[in-house]
């Protein structure tokens, strides 16, 4: 398989979570991208983050115009989302990679623990 075909695979996984779900796209799309691609794993990271925001703006039009949430629902995420972005952004080049993978594996098995049993 090419790596383009492997690439537009990922793509498709991510974006299919993305919309399912609402999110978490790149719990997919990460661990596709550092075992497919010849990227090292900062720019794997990066990489996500800049194939998810699109997927994201794609869900968020489909889920807006098939469920329309209230602005007074959905605005204190849009603000803590955005502070937290910030925060991310600014703090990743200081955080080594391997703190990096322990925090994603580690937030997906929270993830995964918590909807099990919830």
């Amino acid at each position: 398989m090419t790596e383009k075909r492997k690439n537009q695979i990922a793509g498709a996984a991510g974006g299919l979570v993305n919309g399912l779900f609402g999110g978490g796209g790149g719990m997919v799309l990460l661990p596709l991208l550092t075992k497919w691609s010849a990227l090292e794993a900062r720019s794997a990271f990066a990489t996500c983050v800049a194939v998810i925001f699109p997927m994201c703006c794609v869900s968020t039009a489909v889920y807006l115009w098939q469920v329309r949430p209230g602005l007074e629902l959905v605005l204190p995420y849009l603000l803590g989302g955005l502070i937290g972005g910030v925060l991310g952004g600014l703090t990743f080049e200081k955080v080594p990679v391997r703190w990096l993978k322990v925090i994603f594996g580690l937030f997906l098995l929270y993830g995964g623990v918590r909807y099990l049993l919830w």
